[in-house]
């Protein structure tokens, strides 16, 4: 589920902001973006975003600033070394002049930020820092989330419309392949010089088995239970997402089934009208926590 929050929080020489961005993901991916000081406090950040968040790809931007003087660390191997071959040059071709500081300076690496000593007072201000932007993305998330289930909630109610359509023309499966093999025994007698009467009761046998194989009425239960669970765990606050998924499976194997066991028409235009809407819910799924 997308969504968007930031956090801040300061202490006597720091102060840090913390940024989440969302994006839709079957899995929970957390992706980190702080500096190489800060490295110390990345398990405690994932930790802390597992522990509230379950599915997405996270999107972590993590801002330190220091608010206390800056002290620096001298390359001084590298300082000695330069005015070592600067002393070499002068005497060795004879040039006048002494090593200058403003030319030291100017070396690459010479000197650099003294690292960051990251204690308890910066981890505590972190974790604020984080767990105000988890809130301010929980609620954005929320409302997405309101949408999303009225939505889900449509898509189920167009199947359960499609439903009572299936099973009356269910009912009527049984007469319609006696009337089939009725008419197509009857032609082929007719084609042939052999006065052989039609078995009433051979005949109720194979549309019995038949009619059997093509039952669908267990589909439709379980399409209907799937229906009402699917209800109830939309209803519920945390971790429905992977059940959700596991569900709109479920529901489009009983609707694949059913498009399959009859060759009833009316049947087959709305399991695939099922088929349609449960497409669209499972688009939707990928969304929910």
């Amino acid at each position: 589920m997308t969504g968007f929050g930031r956090g801040a929080a300061s202490g006597d020489n720091f102060s840090v902001a913390v940024e989440l961005k969302t994006v839709n993901n079957r899995f929970l991916d957390i992706n980190l973006k702080m500096g190489s000081d800060m490295q110390a406090v990345e398990a405690t950040v994932k930790r802390t975003i597992s522990d509230r968040l379950h599915r997405g790809r996270v999107e972590v931007n993590l801002q330190y600033d220091r608010t206390a003087e800056v002290s620096y660390e001298l390359n001084r191997p590298l300082i000695s070394g330069f005015i070592s071959a600067m002393k070499e040059i002068r005497d060795e071709f004879g040039l006048p002049g002494e090593p200058d500081i403003n030319v030291v300076a100017r070396i690459p690496n010479v000197m650099s930020p003294r690292k960051v000593e990251v204690d308890g007072a910066l981890v505590s201000g972190i974790e604020n820092a984080l767990l105000t932007a988890l809130d301010d993305l929980q609620k954005m998330r929320e409302s997405e989330g309101a949408m999303l289930k009225e939505e889900l909630s449509a898509r189920l109610a167009s199947i359960e419309a499609l439903v009572p359509a299936i099973a009356d023309a269910a009912g009527s499966v049984a007469e319609e392949y006696r009337q089939k093999l009725t008419k197509k025994i009857g032609d082929m007698l007719a084609k042939s010089e052999s006065q052989i009467e039609l078995d009433q009761a051979r005949l109720v046998q194979e549309v019995a088995y038949l009619a059997d194989r093509s039952d669908i009425s267990e589909e439709i239960s379980r399409l209907t239970a799937h229906i009402e669970h699917f209800r109830q765990i939309m209803d519920e606050e945390s971790d429905v997402g992977k059940r959700l998924d596991f569900l709109t499976q479920e529901l489009n194997r009983e609707a694949n089934t059913i498009t399959s066991k009859t060759g009833n028409m009316t049947v087959k235009e709305n399991a695939l009208k099922i088929k349609s809407e449960i497409e669209k819910i499972r688009e939707q799924v990928q969304n929910v926590e």
